[in-house]
């Protein structure tokens, strides 16, 4: 039987890849999106791979309950395992921390944390009656390092990895596999198109107005030596097809390099480091 997976977020980055990736290695993707007017980019990509027939386009927001429900009820109508559940979507919310609104800050966990542990809820009991699957948390190396101007991204980030490692000691005993994907800096449009701009971002009135000059600067800089992102689709493919993967895979030698420095260097040096390579200081 063709394993079956569910991934959220595959209208572009990291969920489309994966959702290609998945097919060209014989799986039936479901790949789910907020907004199926943007279906094309992934379907041109799966037509131009000879994949198309492998890939069913749902509509998924995962911070409406009542989507939710219906997709976990389609899956489990469907009468076959749902081998792999892929939470990919959410979106990043620049800003300095002091001037994020509190609704600012809900609208970035709905979807970020409280969206994907709903959705990781809904399909729990299909895995449990299976007695097995995998579920994998596209989470960030912001998930273990925080870093200036992205305060909201880093905090839902940082809650998904408590609430995931905790749920890895829960499921394992029932046979279900949970991971944590951990990427550094790559070319998906998280920091571009999909990005949402805090309003104290674009004040001119705001306490760090003047920082933001620099801080654009080195993000617009950096944008241009993220790595391919099909390396974390290639990651995520594997852990799926591990019986017993990790709890944690670091994607991209930026991570790797950023958890290496925190971890031999004195924190004042590492923190100076930070506020520089940043440009806020």
């Amino acid at each position: 039987m063709r394993k079956t997976a569910l991934i959220t977020g595959a209208s572009s980055g990291f969920g489309l890849l994966t959702s290609l990736t998945l097919a060209r290695r014989g799986w039936r993707v479901l790949a789910t999106m907020r907004d199926l007017g943007r279906r094309e980019t992934l379907e041109t990509a799966a037509r131009g791979a000879g994949v198309l027939e492998r890939i069913e386009l749902h509509a998924l927001d995962v911070t409406n309950a009542g989507q939710i429900a219906t997709m976990a009820d389609l899956v489990a109508k469907r009468g076959e395992p749902l081998y792999a559940l892929v939470n990919n979507a959410g979106f990043a919310m620049p800003g300095f921390a002091e001037d994020i609104t509190d609704a600012e800050l809900h609208e970035q966990f709905d979807t970020n944390f409280f969206g994907t542990v709903a959705v990781t809820r809904a399909l729990l009991p299909q895995m449990r009656r299976q007695g097995f699957g995998h579920v994998v948390m596209v989470s960030s190396i912001s998930g273990r390092l925080g870093f200036p101007g992205v305060s909201s991204y880093a905090a839902s980030k940082f809650a998904l990895e408590g609430w995931t490692e905790t749920l890895r000691y829960e499921m394992k005993p029932l046979g279900v596999q949970v991971v944590l994907v951990e990427p550094g800096s790559f070319a998906t449009d998280i920091w571009t198109r999909n990005a949402k701009l805090t309003a104290g971002l674009q004040d001119p009135t705001s306490a760090n107005a003047s920082r933001v000059p620099a801080w654009r600067s080195r993000i617009e800089q950096g944008a241009k030596d993220r790595a391919n992102p099909q390396f974390v689709a290639d990651v995520i493919a594997r852990a799926l097809e591990t019986p017993h993967p990790k709890l944690r895979y670091v994607v991209g030698n930026d991570a790797r390099m950023a958890l290496r420095l925190r971890r031999i260097l004195p924190a004042g040096i590492f923190e100076k480091i930070i506020v520089k390579m940043s440009g806020v200081g």
